[in-house]
């Protein structure tokens, strides 16, 4: 009895652990497929294609029963999710990442807890009581996560050398450093983050009114893929080459990114955050962080700035301080009766390898995760 009770405590901790091993994978092949000169529009259609074929037959036969009634409130907070993280969200962070590098873009996630946080709070899902320490621990870590950003950005530094790492550098991170392209790239990793960010509240407000999370996860896949369709075909203006793609590093991209990081990873989501909210799904990016920084380095030869480093450190130190804050929230807002064990075995049928954004990673209720 002891032992399953620890394991069922465990579950919410090891499905994040391993999204952020499945979302790093993905930051590392889709940089170095978009460096090969693979469209990002392109990826994102095919990676949400691919997710809504994916999850599909998994939603019609497990909720068949239990899929509530769809209503035009619904359907439009079904629209806004496809348009704020396959659409916004996965576009920016490609293109932002391609400009600076997975590593650094990586680190910039880590924002995400902060500013899911300001916007709760906007909101007023999030209460605050400013005489609190818990309330005065969840702002201060807001503003040094928002601080160590500003210095990421204005602050390079030196390159960082690895052990592994020698000899390896391509200079394409140093030489994106030299010219506005960093500063471009930078301000669109952000932007999505804060796309992702708006994701996930809406996430748990639908799934308060849309208790399906497969259903909901395939619906706003193709949803997404539909968009970036239609975008993808203004932008291309009928270059129909554009969209071929050989059995080669592409191919490999589309299909993990759909599996792992848009079906699996907005499922699972979904499950964590009706237990424990979006701050502590969020709570696990520094995980991929590191990853894909270390795995960056050695397979993209990326360089890694001083800069980076010590605004990456001082985020996860301000990170780590708003999720003291958060504390036993999740307590206080759900009881032990209203939480629902995670169906891990189902997770496990649909060959859970990881993830949100999308994530860019990566979703019930926010009463409180790319």
């Amino acid at each position: 009895m002891a032992i399953g009770k620890v394991m069922s405590e465990m579950k919410p901790y090891m499905a994040m652990v391993l999204l952020q091993v499945g979302f790093a994978g993905m930051y590392i092949v889709a940089v170095a497929s978009l460096k090969k000169g693979m469209d990002h529009y392109i990826l994102v259609v095919y990676r949400n294609i691919v997710a809504t074929l994916v999850m599909a037959p998994f939603a019609l036969y497990f909720e068949r029963n239990s899929r509530p009634k769809m209503t035009i409130r619904t359907f439009l907070k079904i629209m806004g999710l496809a348009l704020l993280e396959p659409v916004l969200d996965q576009n920016l962070y490609f293109v932002g990442a391609k400009l600076t590098s997975a590593g650094f873009a990586t680190a910039l996630l880590n924002m995400l807890p902060a500013i899911t946080f300001v916007v709760a709070a906007i909101l007023r899902i999030e209460k605050i009581k400013i005489k609190e320490r818990r309330s005065q621990a969840k702002i201060i870590g807001t503003v040094i996560t928002i601080v160590a950003a500003v210095l990421m950005i204005l602050y390079k530094g030196p390159v960082v050398p690895f052990p592994w790492s020698k000899g390896t550098h391509h200079n394409v991170a140093a030489s994106s450093q030299n010219g506005g392209n960093w500063l471009k790239g930078t301000l669109m990793v952000i932007f999505g983050t804060v796309c992702w960010s708006l994701f996930f509240i809406l996430q748990g407000n639908t799934l308060d009114s849309y208790p399906a999370e497969l259903s909901l996860t395939t619906l706003i896949c193709l949803m997404g893929a539909l968009m970036n369709t239609a975008i993808t075909l203004a932008v291309q203006k009928g270059n129909m080459k554009a969209w071929a793609i050989g059995f080669d590093m592409r191919l490999f991209t589309v299909i993990y990114a759909g599996i792992v990081c848009s079906g699996v990873a907005y499922y699972v989501q979904g499950l964590v955050m009706k237990q424990r909210g979006p701050v502590f799904v969020t709570a696990f990016n520094p995980l991929c962080m590191i990853i894909t920084a270390v795995v960056g380095s050695i397979i993209l030869g990326e360089e890694i700035t001083l800069g980076s480093v010590l605004g990456a450190i001082i985020i996860v130190i301000g990170l780590y301080i708003l999720i003291w804050g958060k504390g036993n929230d999740h307590l206080n807002k759900y009881s032990d009766s209203d939480l629902t064990e995670l169906p891990m075995s189902a997770v496990h049928d649909c060959k859970l390898e990881s993830v949100s954004h999308v994530g860019h990673g990566h979703n019930s209720s926010i009463k409180d995760y790319p």
